[in-house]
C-alpha cells in the first residue's frame, strides 16, 4: 500500500545575488504569506514565473501572473502573498533610482501607477534582470540593460509626475555626501552646505529624483550595511551599532518596515534556499 500521508509543506525560500556595485536580484518561492506591508527606496522590477503573486498596492489588490511585468515605484507601500493555494514563484530586481537617473539626467522618475504592466516594451527591457540567477551580469551588459529599462519606463509612464524644475546637480551632491558620511548624524543643515541648495528645495528635489526623502535614504543605506554584516556572521546588536543605529530594536523596526520581515526571518529564508531551492530550480516553469 502506498503512503498517502500528506507531505510537510516546503519552506519558503529566497535566493539572492548582490555583487558589489551591481543590481540586487532575487528568486523566491512562497507557499502563502510572503511579506507584511513595507516599502523600500528602489524600483522593484519583477516577473511571476508560476502561480499568482498577489499584493496590495496604491489602495487595490493586484495579481501578478506569468506574462506581466511588476514595476513598483520607490517608497510605495506593498505586501506580498500567494493568490492561490499552489503558492507562487518569482524573480525580482531592485533598481537604485540613481541608476535610472544616470540615464535620465535629472528628470522626475517614471511612475507606472498600476504596479503591473502588460506592455511588451517593459517586458523586453526587463528581461536581462529577471533571467536565471546563475547568469551573472557583467558590467557592460548591466549598463546596457539599465539604459533600455529607463527608456522603456519613461515611454510607458508617459508624462512625468512631479515638479519640472529640478536641481539634479545639487541633489546628486547631497546623495554623494550621505554615502560618504553614513556613520555621522546627518542633518539638513549639512546637506544644504554640501549641496549649495536651500534645504527645503533640496528635500523636495531629492524626493522627486530619487523616490524618497534624504532621511529615508540614510536609513536604507544603513540597512544595506546591516544585511551585509549579518550575512557575514555579525550579531544583530553588533550589526545595528556598526551600521549607525541607536540599538538593535531601533534597527529591527526599520528593517521590518523596509523588507516586510524582521532580520532573523529574512536570514532564515536565505538559509532555507541552500537546502530546497536546487530542486525548484530544476522543475519546469508553467508555460505562460
Amino acid at each position: 500500500m502506498s503512503d498517502r500521508r500528506p507531505q510537510p509543506p516546503v519552506a519558503d525560500w529566497v535566493i539572492r545575488t548582490a555583487q558589489p556595485g551591481s543590481v540586487e536580484r532575487i528568486e523566491a518561492w512562497f507557499g502563502s504569506h510572503g511579506y507584511d506591508p513595507h516599502r523600500h527606496d528602489t524600483y522593484s522590477i519583477g516577473r511571476t514565473l508560476a502561480g499568482v503573486q498577489s499584493f496590495h498596492y496604491k489602495g487595490s489588490l493586484r495579481h501578478g501572473l506569468p506574462g506581466n511585468t511588476l514595476v513598483l515605484h520607490p517608497d510605495e507601500v506593498h505586501d506580498g502573498m500567494a493568490g492561490t493555494e499552489a503558492g507562487f514563484r518569482y524573480r525580482m530586481a531592485y533598481i537604485d533610482p540613481a541608476l535610472i537617473q544616470n540615464v535620465l539626467g535629472g528628470e522626475p522618475l517614471p511612475f507606472i501607477g498600476a504596479g503591473l504592466s502588460e506592455d511588451p516594451r517593459l517586458y523586453r527591457a526587463s528581461e536581462t534582470f529577471v533571467q536565471a540567477l546563475d547568469h551573472p551580469l557583467d558590467a557592460l551588459e548591466e549598463q546596457d540593460a539599465l539604459y533600455d529599462l529607463a527608456m522603456a519606463m519613461r515611454a510607458v509612464a508617459g508624462k512625468p509626475r512631479g515638479r519640472k524644475r529640478l536641481d539634479f546637480v545639487s541633489a546628486e551632491r547631497a546623495r554623494a555626501f550621505i554615502l560618504e558620511h553614513l556613520h555621522q548624524g546627518i542633518t539638513l543643515d549639512m546637506l544644504e552646505q554640501a549641496s549649495g541648495r536651500e534645504r527645503w528645495s533640496l528635500s523636495r528635489d531629492f524626493r522627486t529624483l530619487y523616490g524618497t526623502s534624504p532621511y529615508r535614504f540614510v536609513t536604507l543605506r544603513r540597512l544595506d550595511n546591516v544585511r551585509r554584516l549579518i550575512l557575514d556572521g555579525f550579531s544583530l546588536v553588533d550589526a545595528a551599532l556598526a551600521a549607525g543605529f541607536h540599538d538593535q530594536s531601533h534597527m529591527t523596526r526599520h528593517f521590518t518596515r523596509c523588507y516586510g520581515v524582521p532580520p532573523m526571518r529574512w536570514l532564515e529564508r536565505l538559509h532555507a534556499s541552500h537546502h530546497v531551492a536546487g530542486s525548484y530550480k530544476k522543475r519546469p516553469i508553467s508555460p505562460l
